[in-house]
């Protein structure tokens, strides 16, 4: 059977030598996605007609990635919105990560908070699962996940229809959330930096559809 085909976003750099912007990913993703048995679709922040692109491309899903702050490239974030609107209008799986995340909230009406708390920088922390649909897809009600961000997302300030699933019981910050009619799904953390079986389960339960219809 056909591998499912995942597009995923990419951050802007800027190669200081050429004077040039340039789309990139971490090597991490195409790793842990060949491991799922997945083909990952990149997806330029250059493109004119992004929905076309996915059409084209027979897009069963898709990954926002991490990486750069909402509004440091204003072309990423026009093309992570035009993802959204993609998968709002055909009911799409999407996963975002870290900033990913943060863009859904933006999307749907939420608001970002900026923070200096360490806990959630450059290192591992427990999670409390509060989803019991998600309790039976981790096995466990506190999970371990690595933590690269400086910007949260508190309860009262996530977007309209967007309900948590994984809390930080010490500061009740939301580090996973889920729109509660559709397959639309966000977490703070790493999936693609761990590879373990957490990042497996979480990936699985996101795009367990089209999974199941490819297999």
């Amino acid at each position: 059977m056909a591998r499912p085909k995942i597009g995923i976003s990419l951050r802007v750099v800027t190669a200081q030598n050429y004077v040039e912007k340039r789309d990139a990913l971490s090597q991490d993703w195409p790793i842990f996605l060949e491991k799922l048995n997945v083909n990952p679709i990149f997806i330029p922040n250059s493109m004119s007609n992004v929905k076309s692109y996915l059409y084209d491309m027979h897009i069963d899903g898709i990954i926002l990635s991490g990486g750069d702050n909402l509004g440091d490239h204003p072309e990423r974030d026009k093309t992570e919105k035009e993802l959204l609107d993609y998968a709002v209008e055909n009911k799409i799986p999407v996963l975002g990560v870290c900033r990913g995340m943060q863009i859904i909230n933006d999307y749907f009406g939420g608001r970002i908070e900026q923070s200096n708390n360490s806990q959630h920088v450059g290192q591992n922390h427990p999670v409390e699962i509060t989803n019991e649909s998600f309790l039976d897809s981790f096995n466990s009600q506190s999970v371990l996940v690595n933590s690269f961000h400086y910007n949260l997302i508190r309860k009262n300030t996530l977007g309209k229809n967007l309900e948590p699933f994984a809390v930080v019981k010490s500061d009740d910050t939301v580090e996973g959330f889920t729109h509660n009619s559709l397959p639309i799904f966000g977490v703070m953390w790493h999936p693609e930096r761990d590879k373990n079986k957490t990042s497996e389960l979480l990936f699985r339960k996101v795009f367990q559809s089209i999974i199941s219809k490819k297999n």
